[in-house]
C-alpha cells in the first residue's frame, strides 16, 4: 500500500481530502501545524478525525505569528459578512506563503517516511481568494520538487494531489458524504469560540456548500 502525507487542518476540505486519500488506497500520515494561529480549536478537530480513522497524526510547531494576517495577529479583525464574491480580493486572513511552507515540510516528511505523495485540500472554486490555492501554484511546486528533493533527482518525484481543487463547496460536501467522512468532527470557522460564528468567509462558504448540497451542517453555529 503506497504511503501518503495528508495536510490536515481539521476543516471540511482537508478532512474530505483525507477521506479521498484513503479511498484511493493510500496509507496516510496526517500532518497538522501549530503555527501561531489565533486559535487551535481546529487542531482538536484534526485529532478527532485521526482517531476516527485510526491513523498516525503528526503536529509540527512552527511560529508564523510575525506574518501579517488576521489568522496570526489578534489585533487584526477577521472580516465578517464580506460583500461581493469571496475570491474578488485577497483578504487579510491570507497567511503569506503558508502553503509554500507547509508543502515544503510535508515534502520533508514524505522523504523521511518513504511516502510518494502529498494530499492537500486546496480549492480554487468556492474559496477565499488565496493565491496559493490555485492550479498554477501547484504545478509550479510539483516542478520544484523534481529538482529540489532527493526523490526528484533520483527519478521518483513526490506528487502533489489536489482531489477537491476544482470542486464547488457543495460538491465537496457531497463527496464527503459519499466517502462517509466524519464531517461532524470538523471545524472551519476562523474564530475559536464554542460555536462557529457563521459570518466569516470560511463559515459562509461552508454553510453555502451544505445548503446547496441539500444537507444540514451538523456542527453548531452562534445565533
Amino acid at each position: 500500500m503506497p504511503k501518503a502525507v495528508v495536510l490536515l487542518s481539521g476543516g471540511l476540505d482537508s478532512t474530505v481530502t483525507l477521506a479521498a486519500a484513503i479511498d484511493e488506497g493510500n496509507e496516510p500520515t496526517a500532518l497538522s501545524f501549530r503555527y501561531g494561529q489565533r486559535h487551535t480549536k481546529e487542531l482538536g478537530s484534526a485529532e478527532a478525525v485521526c482517531k476516527h480513522y485510526e491513523i498516525e497524526h503528526l503536529i509540527i510547531d512552527i511560529d508564523l505569528s510575525s506574518f501579517r494576517s488576521a489568522l496570526t495577529d489578534e489585533s487584526l479583525e477577521v472580516p465578517s459578512d464580506r460583500e461581493g464574491k469571496p475570491d474578488e480580493n485577497i483578504p487579510i486572513t491570507y497567511v503569506p506563503s503558508r502553503n509554500i511552507i507547509f508543502l515544503s515540510i510535508a515534502a520533508g516528511v514524505c522523504e523521511s517516511i518513504g511516502a510518494e505523495a502529498i494530499y492537500i485540500g486546496a480549492n480554487a472554486v468556492d474559496y477565499s481568494g488565496y493565491p496559493d490555492c490555485r492550479y498554477d501554484f501547484f504545478e509550479a511546486f510539483r516542478k520544484m520538487l523534481t529538482v529540489g528533493t532527493k526523490a526528484g533527482v533520483e527519478g521518483n518525484p513526490i506528487d502533489i494531489r489536489t482531489p477537491i481543487l476544482e470542486l464547488s463547496k457543495a460538491d465537496i460536501v457531497r463527496k464527503g458524504k459519499e466517502l462517509n467522512a466524519p464531517l461532524h468532527l470538523t471545524w472551519s470557522c476562523y474564530n475559536g469560540g464554542g460555536k462557529a460564528c457563521g459570518h466569516c468567509d470560511s463559515c459562509r462558504l461552508r454553510l453555502k456548500g451544505f445548503r446547496e448540497a441539500g444537507y444540514t451542517d451538523e456542527i453548531e453555529y452562534e445565533g
